[in-house]
């Protein structure tokens, strides 16, 4: 019943559709971030026996080697052909040799039962011929006992043989115990169960249109992210080409702007250079004049009458001798003024050559206004096409057939869930006679195991080795008792227990091994699949049975393995042969469509670097003159004192000569021209160092200008070049390459949308893994966990326990003798030794 059901189940997700071809791939592509929303479900994947799972695979191990063969495929598959056959003649070749195979194969089976029915069919016969064999003082039904040497030996023996058989017993009589307890409390968790599997089947029914509306809600994410990039065109795609001129242009207009720069900084040097020449000359005469001055002053005081007297005469004469020092520097009046050079380059700045970097740099920055300006007609073209694939998208899931299958599944869903509310209280009701009917058979045989035990118990503990056989107390005769009540009790029910663990025997291994196992390794399955095999005409019976188009491979297999894995019902079930979802969503139509409005995207613009005024004004600049100059001999002077001597050191040393003069006349004058000195440089030399500072620093920054400077110009010219043929030569090339770039990635949003859209219909919406969990539910959990391995652990206890009754007798019934009152005894003479029977007393 539980097959049954689950096969309703997957037949039901299959109705009315159409399939065909292989599997597509389940690997989803790389390119988007798209994910539907997790559907989870309530009912677990896979069933965890527990503890109890090592008793049930010991029971496997004992069907094992029962039944050692591989599952018959082939002749499961003949016995179907034959059993679909309208008249059966049992007489052919093919039908013995099928009958033959599957005796082979139910070979360990039959061989148990048949044992089992001989047990069924000699137990009575045998107990009967025993209980009349004992009423006739037979088979040791006479209540003599002769006494043995090995008496006590034996006693033992059949002691502890019946107490290890005993032990035996119980654990088979444990066995049926747990096995009726696992039929009672995992029948009643079928109902959770059941209902735990419908709920999931009414959230895969419920989720689905949900499903479908979050797919076309992702439309909006894609066409907002489109329409963004369309609106900011200018950033994206004037922005792409900007970057790819960038390079090219960009290096050659920093250097232009460094030369302009450069140019007005050698401007401002030779201004600063020429003026300060000029104050140089005009100071370099007055410090001749000033200096000529204090030397005739020096003359004439050096003519006083003083000088001519010893010693004034030495330090006199000492001063006359210095006065050929206090000389300016004539070379200082001999410096070039740099005129001409400073003409040529205030002729080179009358244009301006940092204005048309600037102008460039501008026309540059733009590209992304104008390519948006010249774009205007062609976005509103595209923003319409991507609208109408939004309505054509929408059309094409409304027309989906997955809602038509699952409509028609959720009535399956209803008679299902309506038959198993239905029948649950029915078989829950047989479980509860089954669990009584267990509950008397294993009582039955704790019953017969408790007489032996008691029978031991009371045989071991009122046994009294120096008794005689008639004088043996009540409880060794009590015991003898019980033991013989527990034979009289297998020997009454023994063999119906035998009929009861034979016939579950039959039901439970083949079950186990023609369902349960081949179901788990879905060998059930692949016979299911053979072509032609439960209709003759049909290649495929589920796609002929279904959609009546049996050459479409549609399988068992294929559809319980893809429900497994959770693929959705489109890929399942192949409805691509009915409704392609490929040529439905026409990837490559809309795509095209996208990219033909963007064919109309022309963007266009000139760009001239610099021009002719600019490069002249480069080649000026280089013919300027400041390249030629003598910068040595400028900077030969600048390192040169202003006057022939340091002033200050000639003025102390003329005071210190004064001082050593007498008071008078001489020497004051002598001082006063020390302190003329003095200012004469403060006045004079100090202004002249600092003209000729500035100089050298106007000379250093010539000198960097004009290092290689018509190699420099003569480069920025060649890249100049460089760079307006590369925007002549190749700004179209880029202009349509960028192009096409931004026009793949607008098309790419939705390419990868509708991509999407595929692989998610296909792999994703409406997952039918619960009709897979439905499926193994009803026949892996409730048949063959629930139903199939208590009924297999239960006969392989109560068959352990009833065989074993068997020696279990037998040891009683010998050593009963040893244990119960006897009428009478062997007495032996002391002379002949010959034994007598002594009747008891009574």
């Amino acid at each position: 019943m539980a097959l049954v059901l689950g096969s309703l189940l997957l037949l039901g997700l299959c109705k009315n559709t159409f399939s065909g071809g292989q599997a597509s791939s389940t690997d989803a592509p790389k390119a988007w971030n798209y994910e539907l929303p997790a559907t989870n479900y309530e009912t677990q994947d896979s069933h965890k026996a527990g503890p109890i799972g090592i008793l049930f695979e010991l029971v496997h191990i004992f069907l094992y080697v029962v039944q050692p063969h591989d599952f018959p495929e082939d002749t499961l598959k003949n016995v179907i052909r034959k059993a679909l056959e309208s008249k059966i003649n049992y007489d052919e070749p093919e039908t013995v040799l099928l009958g033959l195979k599957i005796a082979y194969y139910e070979a360990g089976i039959i061989l148990c039962s048949l044992l089992g029915l001989l047990f069924i069919i000699l137990m009575p016969l045998v107990g009967y011929f025993f209980c009349m064999c004992r009423c006739c003082n037979k088979c040791g039904g006479e209540m003599h006992q002769r006494q043995k040497e090995n008496g006590p030996f034996l006693r033992k023996c059949f002691a502890i043989s019946l107490l290890v058989i005993c032990i035996i017993i119980s654990i088979g009589i444990f066995y049926g115990f747990v096995a009726n307890h696992q039929v009672r409390t995992r029948i009643k968790r079928s109902r959770k169960l059941t209902d735990s599997n419908f709920k999931d089947l009414r959230t895969l029914l419920n989720e689905t249109p949900e499903q479908i509306k979050y797919i076309l809600a992702q439309y909006n994410t894609t066409k907002d992210k489109a329409f963004l990039d369309l609106n900011s065109i200018n950033s994206v795609l004037g922005g792409r080409i900007l970057d790819r001129l960038r390079p090219n242009i960009i290096p050659v207009l920093d250097e232009i702007k460094s030369m302009a720069t450069a140019i007005k900084e050698t401007k401002e040097a030779l201004e600063n250079m020429n003026s300060t020449l000029k104050s140089l000359h005009q100071q370099s005469t007055q410090l001749s004049s000033s200096l000529t001055s204090v030397k005739t002053s020096l003359r004439g005081s050096l003519n006083d009458p003083l000088c001519s007297v010893r010693p004034t005469s030495e330090t006199c004469n000492s001063i006359r001798l210095s006065l050929n020092q206090l000389n300016s520097n004539p070379e200082l009046r001999q410096l070039p003024l740099v005129d001409t050079e400073l003409n040529n380059v205030n002729n080179v700045l009358k244009t301006d050559l940092g204005g048309l970097v600037q102008q460039d740099y501008q026309s540059l920055n733009d590209i992304p206004d104008r390519v948006q300006s010249q774009t205007t007609s062609v976005v509103a073209g595209v923003k319409k096409v991507l609208n109408s694939i939004g309505s054509d998208i929408n059309n094409v899931t409304q027309r989906l057939p997955i809602q038509d299958i699952l409509s028609e599944f959720s009535g399956y869903v209803n008679n299902t869930e309506s038959y198993m509310q239905r029948h649950l209280p029915t078989w829950e009701e047989y479980d509860s006679y089954w669990w009584l009917g267990g509950l008397v058979i294993c009582s039955l045989l704790t019953l017969i195991v408790i007489f032996y035990y008691l029978g031991l118990l009371c045989g071991v503990c009122g046994y009294d080795r120096h008794a005689t056989p008639t004088t043996r107390g009540c409880v060794s005769n009590t015991g003898g008792v019980f033991l013989m009540v527990g034979v009289g009790l297998s020997f009454l029910f023994c063999w119906i227990l035998m009929i009861i663990v034979v016939l579950t025997f039959v039901v439970g291994a083949n079950v186990e091994k023609l369902i349960c196992e081949p179901y788990m390794s879905k060998e059930l399955f692949r016979v299911l699949d053979t072509p032609r095999l439960l209709n003759e005409d049909w290649e495929y019976y589920l796609s002929g049975k279904l959609f009546n188009k049996s050459k479409i491979k549609l399988t068992f297999e294929q559809v319980y393995s893809d429900c497994k894995n959770n693929r959705g019902t489109y890929g399942t079930l192949h409805l691509e042969n009915s409704f392609n979802i490929s040529e439905r969503l026409n990837i490559n139509e809309h795509t095209e469509s996208i990219s033909n409005e963007l064919e109309n995207l022309k963007v266009n613009f000139n760009i001239f670097l610099l021009g002719a005024a600019g490069r002249k004004n480069l080649q000026d600049f280089a013919a300027c003159g400041i390249d030629r100059m003598n910068y040595d001999t400028y900077l030969a002077q600048t390192g040169k004192s202003p006057a022939g001597v340091n002033l200050l050191s000639f003025a102390y040393d003329l005071e210190a000569k004064a001082n050593r003069l007498p008071p008078g006349n001489l020497r004051n004058s002598l001082k006063r021209d020390a302190q003329t000195i003095k200012t004469i440089h403060q006045q004079r030399v100090l202004p002249i160092e600092q003209s000729l500072s500035t100089i050298y620093q106007s000379v250093k920054i010539l000198q960097r200008t004009s290092s290689g400077l018509l190699e420099r110009v003569t480069r920025i010219l060649t890249s100049l070049d460089f760079a307006q043929n590369f925007i002549t030569n190749n700004i179209s090339s880029v202009i349509i390459e960028e192009t096409k770039k931004y026009g793949r990635t607008i098309t790419g949003y939705f390419e990868h949308y509708l991509q999407w859209i595929e692989f998610s219909i296909r792999e994703k919406v409406a997952s039918c893994k619960p009709v897979a969990t439905a499926l193994d539910t009803a026949v892996d959990v409730f048949l063959c966990s629930y139903v199939i391995d208590p009924l297999n652990l239960f006969w392989f206890g109560i068959g352990k326990a009833t065989v074993f009754l068997l020696p279990a007798l037998i040891f009683a019934v010998k050593l009963a003798k040893y244990y119960r009152r006897m009428d009478s005894e062997d007495v032996y003479d002391d002379v002949e030794t010959i034994p007598m029977k002594n009747p008891s007393q009574h």
